[in-house]
């Protein structure tokens, strides 16, 4: 049998009632099946998301179901999937969204067609039943350029503020350099250093037109609306997106950047920090305090000046702290 040219990694936990529409989407991609291997992670779940994937495995020429008997968390899922990657292309989708048909062959085409490390698209999201199409943060369309080119401007959104994993296709060299890989253990904000490391790292990549991926946004029960602990990873990944940047060799460039995502993301964490529990609420304040810390005095100084006056304020005490 021929092996497949593309793979795409699926991590999902307790996604039953989403997961089938998913996989079905999966099938519509390619007139080949051939083309296309299915990688699922189960990852703890403890509904029918593991018996659907393996319901849909059987239809696919190439596919294997992994079974997580714990939560491992969607960082180490998708490192998981990483292993069995076959083909010359890759992507990630999560359970709980879908994609339109055709969306692969045309992203492969781009891909091979421009000779990139990965391309990236807009994506769809979806809110009951408003859709909203949102932007990747880049002017050019179709047109091969530096991933480093993308990471600025520091005072608008760029590429590293577009952060998501599932919005494009991935060439298999960037496992092979050691790109593709993420913190393991991390629960959330996992794509963060990703996307810095991708960026920093890759040699080519554009940014393409292609049947949309559409992303459920709001659902319950999704670690986004959980304030819990998992959200105190925010802090550890924050922290590597600075250890990346300032061992890069075009640091006191990049820094800036980073100063000012750390901050803004700083402010939207300790808002939502109000709904947790009152331990966790100590403990994302503390890790925050200890992550402005780290950043340079000046460079925070201009950055917080560019923000709004909520902003300001609800970084006020915590920076004094900081310092």
């Amino acid at each position: 049998m021929r092996g497949a040219s593309m793979t795409v990694i699926v991590p999902a936990k307790d996604a039953g009632a989403m997961i089938g529409t998913t996989l079905e989407t999966l099938t519509r991609q390619f007139d080949d099946d051939r083309a296309l291997k299915l990688v699922a992670i189960d990852d703890g779940s403890r509904d029918r998301t593991g018996e659907i994937m393996r319901q849909y495995a059987e239809r696919f020429a190439h596919a294997e179901v992994i079974r997580n008997e714990v939560p491992r968390g969607l960082a180490t899922a998708r490192n998981q999937g990483l292993a069995h990657v076959e083909g010359d292309a890759f992507c990630f989708i999560d359970g709980d969204d879908w994609m339109q048909p055709g969306r692969l062959p045309v992203l492969a085409s781009a891909l091979h067609g421009l000779g990139c490390d990965f391309v990236r698209t807009d994506h769809v999201t979806v809110t009951g039943a408003d859709r909203r199409l949102v932007r990747a943060p880049f002017t050019h369309r179709g047109v091969v350029t530096d991933p480093r080119a993308a990471v600025l401007p520091v005072e608008d959104r760029s590429m590293v503020d577009y952060p998501y994993a599932w919005a494009g296709l991935l060439h298999r060299r960037v496992i092979d350099e050691g790109l593709a890989d993420f913190s393991d253990g991390l629960f959330t904000a996992e794509d963060r250093p990703w996307i810095w490391r991708l960026h920093l790292h890759a040699q080519r990549f554009a940014v393409v037109d292609a049947p949309h991926l559409l992303y459920r946004r709001g659902l319950p029960g999704s670690l986004s609306q959980a304030p819990d602990a998992r959200q105190l990873h925010f802090t550890r990944a924050m922290g590597e997106v600075l250890d990346i940047v300032t061992s890069d060799r075009e640091a006191e460039r990049m820094l800036p950047k980073a100063v000012t995502t750390v901050l803004a993301l700083s402010a939207h964490h300790l808002v939502r920090s109000r709904r947790m529990p009152a331990t966790v609420r100590r403990e994302m304040r503390r890790g925050i305090g200890d992550l402005l810390a780290r950043l340079p005095r000046d460079q925070t100084d201009a950055a917080i000046a560019r923000f709004d006056g909520p902003r300001r304020r609800v970084l006020a005490r915590t920076l004094r702290g900081a310092r």
